[in-house]
């Protein structure tokens, strides 16, 4: 049984939609990070880091942080997920990469300018909303040449969909990105997907281009 400390954000449906598709059974701790319930000293020892999400794993009272190192973690505990082949397990570990690197990072400040601040600094909000822009066409051409971006359904997927589905906040339009949007679409067709987003449950839907 996994311990999964989370909200419903990008980085806390990564650990949810992993672990409905490895099937591990788990229960939910919420954290409601509008209340800064992620600085409780209770919380700070499973993620020192303050950020959701974090897991206990039951089986061995191993603690994790950090949503990359725990879609890790998972696929190995379950080998589930990451390539076996050689060459596709290092592209899943590149894909992945990225989306802790660039996806997350950048469309994450393109929410806080764009989104939440428009207006109060021109500057950032282009320099985000350009980048965004370059890593949609990053990610459109890959999947051009792949059905997913190890050329296998994999962690790298599970990581970087999520900050695709917030989209509407980035001001992005999928369907200007026809390959991104094939790949988004049959993402969100996938039930453990459309289970995993729902945690902690709130019968949000999954946006739809």
């Amino acid at each position: 049984m996994i311990d999964l400390y989370t909200w419903a954000t990008p980085n806390g449906r990564k650990a949810s939609i992993m672990l409905e598709e490895v099937e591990l059974p788990y229960t939910v701790r919420e954290i409601n990070i509008g209340k800064d319930d992620q600085f409780v000293p209770e919380f700070l020892k499973i993620s020192p880091n303050n950020k959701i999400p974090a897991i206990v794993d039951n089986d061995n009272g191993r603690t994790m942080m950090e949503s990359g190192a725990i879609l890790l973690y998972l696929a190995e505990k379950t080998g589930k997920l990451l390539p076996k082949d050689e060459a596709r397990r290092w592209q899943a570990m590149e894909w992945l990469m990225m989306q802790m690197g660039s996806v997350g990072p950048m469309l994450g400040q393109t929410h806080h300018f764009v989104a939440f601040n428009p207006g109060k600094a021109p500057y950032a909000e282009e320099r985000y909303l350009n980048e965004t822009k370059r890593i949609y066409g990053v990610l459109d051409k890959r999947l051009g040449e792949e059905e997913c971006l190890a050329g296998e359904y994999s962690i790298a997927d599970i990581a970087t969909w999520p900050w695709i589905a917030r989209y509407e906040r980035q001001t992005m339009d999928p369907n200007d990105y026809p390959n991104l949007k094939r790949w988004y679409v049959a993402m969100a067709e996938r039930p453990g997907v459309q289970r995993g987003y729902d945690v902690p449950k709130r019968d949000e839907a999954i946006p739809m281009p």
